[in-house]
């Protein structure tokens, strides 16, 4: 699993960005959140997520919040 801070978000179009701790921008649809809504979601909040190949470039599946210690 990578690890990362929800870089921006298109409420709107349901989408958003990850910068990932590789200094990497990473897409990702609302479709591919596990355990979270994407309403509840905000900017900088950190997630993890795995990565996959797309046509596109990378795209972040399984994302998940990172619960706050």
């Amino acid at each position: 699993m990578h690890k990362g801070t929800i870089k921006k978000l298109v409420k709107d179009r349901g989408f958003g960005f990850i910068s990932d701790t590789d200094g990497r921008e990473v897409f990702f649809h609302q479709s591919s959140l596990v355990d979270a809504k994407f309403d509840d979601l905000h900017d900088s909040q950190e997630v993890e997520f795995d990565i996959e190949k797309s046509p596109k470039g990378p795209r972040a599946i399984n994302v998940k919040p990172v619960a706050a210690a």
